[in-house]
């Protein structure tokens, strides 16, 4: 099995007008757009997907596109996340069935895991399946934080391989590499630019949505050429973008940015709103000032 590396965008999911359905046909060409821009990988249905507000059939027809597009240019990695242990296993062999390269777990979001229940929960989904294992440590959304020590832990089991590690403390990276060695490797999950000096091996990117070039050239510059002062002018041309999407909106903000390229994605589906007015007016500025605006019509 080839080792994942680079950056993958952890996808949003094109809903019709009404949001009533997948848009099939705005999916494709994001999945194509993306892979001709040269991102590294894809990942569906996680938290930037809407994966909870999706029903089953959706989520099978969105891993059967996006698999199917892809057609083994690029590794796409499901997101499999459930509260259930049995529906996280459920959906973890459903995305091995229908022929993922690999699913991205995040904790159980409601019941706050113990160590111990969170070793088993992913035990149980590892032993599962024959796919790599990207568990995912997101705190402030999983109300449970995959600390170091858990990471560890979590790492002797087999096929947990890979995390994406999002919160703030880039020294997590540093420590999580120290503690397991060549057991896991670390995909930064919001500081992408700062981890890869650490020693992470990927990015899982929202901004890639938008800028997916850009996104896989910042990781090739630091990991590939050990460029510093390209990767630093790029970083800093992304950063508006960036923080557009890492915030509370980075739904609604991919969406809207997407629509304004000239892809229509739909709003996102309810409790999210879509962006408000006056933010869409100042993230037009921003994308035009990037020369994106209609870049996909």
């Amino acid at each position: 099995m080839t080792a994942l590396r680079g950056t993958y965008t952890v996808l949003i999911t094109p809903f019709t007008a009404d949001g009533g359905a997948v848009d099939v046909p705005a999916l494709k060409k994001l999945v194509n757009w993306q892979i001709e821009q040269g991102i590294h990988g894809l990942i569906p249905l996680g938290s930037t997907g809407e994966f909870l507000s999706m029903t089953p059939e959706e989520r099978a027809q969105v891993i059967e596109i996006c698999v199917q597009e892809s057609a083994g240019r690029v590794p796409v990695l499901i997101g499999t996340g459930a509260e259930w242990t049995r529906d996280a296993v459920a959906h973890a062999k459903e995305a091995e069935r229908m022929g993922a390269d690999g699913i991205m777990v995040i904790p159980p979001y409601y019941s706050s895991p113990t160590p111990d229940e969170l070793f088993e929960h992913y035990r149980r989904i590892g032993e599962a399946i024959s796919l790599p294992v990207m568990i995912y440590n997101n705190p402030a959304t999983a109300n449970v934080d995959l600390t170091p020590p858990i990471v560890a832990r979590l790492s002797e089991i087999d096929n947990v391989l890979y995390i994406k590690e999002s919160t703030l403390e880039v020294t997590r990276v540093r420590d999580i590499i120290e503690l397991c060695g060549d057991r896991m490797t670390v995909f930064a999950g919001i500081l992408g630019y700062e981890s890869f000096w650490l020693g992470a091996q990927g990015w899982v990117a929202v901004c890639s949505n938008l800028i997916p070039r850009d996104s896989a050239r910042l990781f090739e510059l630091v990991a590939d050429h050990n460029d510093k002062d390209q990767a630093l002018a790029l970083y800093k041309k992304m950063l508006p973008i960036v923080r557009w999407v890492g915030g509370h909106r980075y739904v609604a903000a991919s969406k809207t940015g997407l629509g304004m390229m000239g892809l229509p994605v739909g709003d996102p589906r309810a409790p999210r709103l879509p962006l408000p007015a006056g933010d869409a007016e100042a993230l037009r500025a921003d994308l035009a000032a990037y020369g994106l605006i209609n870049s996909l019509a």
